[in-house]
């Protein structure tokens, strides 16, 4: 999935997508600065800043459940923002006096509606997905990849739901203990590999990045179901002998092509990328 600011009414709210967790965070400045109408970005900040010292005081949760992420700021620079899931920010706005409360509560509702109507009819999230993969000039081939590897992807977590693995932090660390074995490197290195910095990681995988990934996360949960893994322990081993299961493969490929699969290659627009870091061969420091 692209990240790219949403809308509301003629506000940018910006916004990052966590693809380990699988969950939108949104600027709360960005919120902020919507609910007091004020077009004046620092002064918003400063508003944020002492409504969030109160609710600290208060011992609101909301303020425990804010986090921050880099985002572009209006210089261009990646800047640590707070940010917040649709959730708390639904119950945040309570604490804001503005007319725009309602407006906001509706739109943060309609973000939320528009995934569960997404994972009522699969359908519709695959056909927005595909055609914005169209138009970033994917391959027929490279699309039907991505869109296997994310039904694997979906069996996964729909499994680690089901035996309790909570999203968000549990399914990241999950996730980057199978990324780490089958290719060598954490998520986060691998996307410093492509040049990424807020983006997608699989939507800038190869092909055969993709399937290692898919044969990696098939082999996860056909393990867990296997041994009937439940809680974080259990799948974190299930983890490991389903990455290494890639890895094996992914090693054997290598070997016969001397060629890495892992590489810096990525769909970004020319000068979005940053400057990919050489790869490192497994077992080095990285």
């Amino acid at each position: 999935m692209p990240i790219q600011p949403a809308l509301f009414e003629t506000h940018e709210i910006r916004r990052v997508y966590d693809e380990a967790s699988e969950i939108w965070w949104f600027s709360v400045v960005d919120i902020i600065q919507v609910l007091i109408q004020q077009p004046d970005y620092q002064r918003a900040r400063k508003y944020w800043k002492v409504l969030k010292g109160r609710l600290a005081k208060e011992g609101s949760e909301l303020v425990i459940n804010c986090y921050q992420l880099k985002m572009t700021a209006s210089d261009g620079k990646q800047r640590l923002t707070d940010v917040a899931t649709a959730e708390t920010l639904l119950r945040l706005v309570q604490s804001v006096p503005s007319p725009k409360a309602e407006p906001i509560k509706l739109w943060l509702a309609k973000v939320g509606y528009e995934r569960m109507q997404e994972m009522a009819d699969p359908a519709l999230s695959l056909d927005r997905a595909r055609e914005t993969w169209q138009k970033h000039g994917r391959s027929e081939k490279w699309i039907q990849q991505r869109m296997t590897g994310q039904e694997t992807r979906n069996k996964l977590t729909d499994y680690w739901t089901n035996h309790d693995i909570q999203k968000g932090k549990e399914f990241a660390i999950l996730t980057n203990i199978i990324h780490q074995e089958w290719s060598g490197v954490s998520v986060k290195a691998h996307k410093t590999i492509k040049g990424l910095q807020d983006h997608n990681l699989r939507d800038h995988m190869s092909e055969a990045e993709l399937i290692f990934t898919a044969l990696a996360e098939l082999s996860t949960r056909q393990i867990a179901e296997t041994d009937e893994a439940t809680g974080m322990a259990e799948n974190k081993v299930a983890a490991t002998k389903g990455g290494a299961i890639a890895k094996q493969a992914r090693q054997a490929l290598e070997a016969k092509t001397n060629r890495p699969v892992v590489s810096a290659d990525n769909f970004l627009p020319p000068g979005k990328a940053l400057r990919p870091k050489a790869m490192k061969k497994d077992g080095e420091k990285k």
